[in-house]
């Protein structure tokens, strides 16, 4: 059935844009990323004025997440939030005028913030937790059955931009005005106005 809807779809798909001309099918867009946005608006804990959401999005965990004004989620972005345990209360807080760029993944069990005025690029994977302890006892486990383990909150300050492919792993803090170059992982924290690069990530200089 999934296949027949799939393929019925695709040929509706096909016919619409030949009928139509690429500037009402934006606009169609326009309207259903709208209406997306709305959707969503109700699954987080508070969100802020103007959010523009490119569908689709997933959002597990909405209720822990603090969304500011004028910021701007692009396609198949995630966010994800659980409850692992009662050492931590999940919360992700992105503050205001902060654009995530298509694909990326932002993962908390205890607390992210991202400042405000952050551009995230593509790609980018944000995480305050691991699968397990970096122990010899914790690596011997099969990596699914390893405990969600949080080393510490991931904090990005305001004005930093982050490149496309980066990782940001936890326990960490990138200070105000930061950049951080394409396909970095980043490990350790870093002061403001640093420019960080390289795997795992090293400091360039301080401007």
């Amino acid at each position: 059935m999934r296949r027949i809807l799939t393929k019925f779809f695709y040929y509706l798909g096909v016919i619409i844009g030949y009928c139509f001309t690429e500037k009402l099918l934006n606009n169609i867009l326009f309207v259903v990323n709208h209406l997306k946005a709305g959707l969503l608006f109700s699954k987080f804990k508070s969100c802020g004025k103007n959010l523009y959401i490119e569908a689709p999005v997933k959002v597990i965990g909405g209720k822990n997440i603090v969304i500011g004004n004028n910021c701007s989620i692009y396609a198949r972005t995630r966010f994800e939030t659980f409850k692992y345990s009662d050492k931590h209360t999940p919360e992700l807080i992105i503050g205001d005028n902060v654009n995530i760029i298509f694909d990326c993944h932002i993962g908390c069990v205890n607390k992210v913030i991202i400042g405000n005025n952050v551009l995230i690029a593509s790609k980018v994977f944000i995480t305050d937790h691991y699968h397990g302890e970096i122990t010899k006892t914790g690596i011997a486990m099969p990596p699914s059955e390893r405990p969600i383990y949080s080393k510490g909150p991931v904090i990005i300050e305001d004005n930093v931009w982050i490149g496309e492919g980066v990782a940001i792993m936890p326990n960490i803090t990138i200070g105000r005005n930061c950049i951080i170059g394409a396909n970095s992982v980043v490990t350790k924290s870093f002061p403001q106005n640093s420019i960080l690069a390289g795997v795992p990530a090293k400091l360039i200089k301080v401007v």
